[in-house]
């Protein structure tokens, strides 16, 4: 018995990170036994996303309007920028800091292995806004793995040929945490990185 549509529904939610064919065979039979209707909105609001949900101009976050609601803060320091690889570090940084700038989004790191040069991150705008001369700070809130950090690497020449002051987020032993348990690459970077106290 051939069950097409099923069949065509379990494999586009296999699109999803981390659902595998069970997971998406679970959540099929469930939308369709238990939540028609919650399926049916979850349809209609994916349609209308994908049409209405694109890029801000200025940092690339995710909006559905020219510039997002970070970039039309008034509130918050345009001359501050904070570069993210990804969508979640920005709620993030929102949620667990004070950081009150703003942000340039990359959608990942630089892979020459994987064909991802500069462009592919959006780095000629972000070249465009540091050559207006209004940014005055730039933080690096790359990830630690070796893309990230030569991503890193190429936006801090980008900042400091235009003399734009570069700051980048500490990295270490997380708090809470023994330090038998670190390992060697963070142990090295947390003392790397160590301060005087007050």
């Amino acid at each position: 018995m051939n069950n097409g549509l099923l069949e065509e529904l379990v494999d586009a939610l296999r699109c999803l990170p981390g659902v595998g064919p069970k997971s998406a065979q679970r959540m099929a039979l469930h939308l369709l036994q238990r939540d028609r209707k919650g399926a049916s909105r979850l349809g209609d609001v994916m349609t209308r996303a994908m049409q209405n949900v694109q890029h801000c101009e200025q940092c690339r976050i995710f909006t559905e309007h020219p510039l997002c609601q970070w970039c039309t803060d008034t509130s918050r320091d345009a001359a501050q920028i904070c570069v993210v690889e990804n969508p979640a570090d920005v709620l993030a940084i929102e949620k667990s800091t004070e950081y009150r700038g703003r942000f340039f989004l990359l959608l990942g790191h630089l892979s020459p292995l994987d064909g991802v040069g500069p462009k592919d991150l959006g780095l000629d705008l972000l070249e465009s806004r540091l050559n207006t001369g209004e940014i005055k700070e730039l933080t690096l809130a790359t990830n630690q793995s070796v893309e990230g950090q030569a991503t890193a690497r190429y936006i801090k020449t980008l900042a400091t040929d235009r003399n734009v002051a570069v700051l980048e987020i500490a990295r270490g032993i997380p708090i809470g945490s023994e330090l038998e348990f670190a390992d060697s690459n963070t142990l090295s970077v947390a003392f790397e990185q160590r301060s005087r106290t007050t």
